[in-house]
């Protein structure tokens, strides 16, 4: 995989932007041309204004490579926009959550659609406190579910469950459709604080050696959630620090 033409954002990272025109001009100021789109860039609610959020994006250049994180609830008429949406944007995937009073009937739904809009489906795991956080919930929910539903592993959460997102690479990755390079330190009371990718508890390098072994073909996506209100300067130093990492600096 060639990783720097293929690496995306999170635009949760530039979430204190409000206008789509403004988001583009941050992720392109950081070198970058392909965008995992946050639901809060977008307005569900008005099909009209989704299908300038396309055009807008296809016209400056932006892949929208991903859509998330998305909530998968039962409820079909809920659910089905964002594979539609994921669909007319030409999106592979969609990094998901559900609630665990959904399932199994979620997962019937989400598999269901996720075949008719060919569109594959990532678990975020979302930390210690999350109930799919863990790979021992995870590979209970992979045994239950088709391939269409697989992980969307996030490096950062993934430590903050006390999990190796090396090690979680290796078992789930023929399920592995995403993930968010993200890194975290921790205070005495293990309160997470994001940092550049590669200066807190992640090895950059091992990273990237873990997927290349299982033949990573899903979408990475730099996410940082420090610095609100001006994190451009922060995620320019995340794709330097991919690309020493990818060059073996």
């Amino acid at each position: 995989m060639d990783w720097v033409k293929n690496l995306a954002v999170q635009s949760y990272c530039f979430r204190a932007l409000k206008k789509n025109e403004e988001v583009i001009d941050c992720l392109q100021g950081c070198g970058l041309a392909r965008i995992e789109l946050w639901t809060g860039h977008l307005d569900f609610s008005d099909p009209a204004k989704l299908d300038a959020a396309i055009e807008l994006y296809r016209s400056r250049g932006v892949d929208i490579a991903a859509i998330g994180v998305v909530g998968l609830s039962g409820d079909s008429k809920a659910v089905r926009k964002y594979f539609e949406f994921a669909h007319g944007a030409g999106a592979k995937g969609i990094s998901c959550d559900f609630r665990p009073d959904s399932v199994p009937r979620s997962y019937r739904l989400a598999e269901k659609l996720a075949d008719r809009y060919e569109v594959n489906l990532g678990i975020h795991n979302h930390g210690g406190r999350h109930w799919l956080g863990s790979a021992q919930m995870l590979r209970q929910v992979f045994s239950k579910t088709s391939e269409r539903i697989g992980l969307w592993l996030d490096t950062a959460w993934a430590l903050d469950s006390r999990e190796d997102p090396l090690k979680m690479i290796e078992e789930f990755g023929p399920r592995l459709r995403g993930i968010h390079i993200k890194d975290f330190v921790f205070d005495r009371a293990r309160k997470p604080e994001d940092v550049v990718v590669g200066t807190g508890n992640l090895d950059l390098k091992k990273l990237f050696a873990a997927l290349e072994q299982v033949k990573f073909t899903g979408c990475p996506v730099l996410e940082y959630e420090g610095d609100v209100n001006n994190p451009a300067p922060a995620v320019q130093k995340c794709v330097e620090a991919v690309k020493q990492a990818l060059n073996g600096k």
